[in-house]
């Protein structure tokens, strides 16, 4: 039911759909296993609090940069070679910018941006303030603006 939220919210954090999805996999079988002694109202914040404990061991262990542009592609039928390379030099300020963004903000950026979360959905899921998540969010748009900027 909620397998494709806890994905893709280790997607945002991790770049990696194959990590993130061994990840859900993993936080859903620690779930299975204290099935009772979980209350049903509360599994779906427990979720993202497993998967965020289990994504931040991966990350540790493995220690990788962030990927998340790496399967993007860009229609390069009609466009001109400055529009392609134009794009292409777009793709990795931007991928650079959230390499360097920092975690939390790239979290809330991501959830908002991508899965077109409210930000009271992402404050629930991340257990944040809707405040926390505004600011999250302003912190990060000024990083975007102050790096595409360069």
């Amino acid at each position: 039911m909620h397998f494709a939220q806890i994905r893709n919210y280790v997607f945002y954090r991790s770049g990696n759909t194959d990590v993130a999805t061994d990840i859900a996999q993993e936080t859903f079988m620690k779930i299975w296993e204290k099935q009772n002694s979980i209350q049903p109202e509360k599994v779906k914040g427990l979720l993202y609090k497993i998967s965020g404990d289990l994504f931040v061991s991966y990350y540790r262990k493995e220690k990788r940069s962030f990927q998340f542009f790496n399967q993007y592609l860009f229609e390069e039928k009609g466009n001109s070679p400055e529009d392609i390379l134009a794009f292409k030099q777009l793709k990795e300020t931007y991928k650079k910018a959230l390499i360097e963004m920092p975690e939390k903000q790239r979290t809330v950026f991501l959830m908002s941006r991508v899965e077109s979360l409210k930000y009271f959905e992402i404050a629930e899921i991340l257990g944040l303030s809707i405040k926390a998540v505004e600011k999250r969010m302003t912190n990060a748009l000024a990083h975007l603006r102050l790096f595409l900027k360069k």
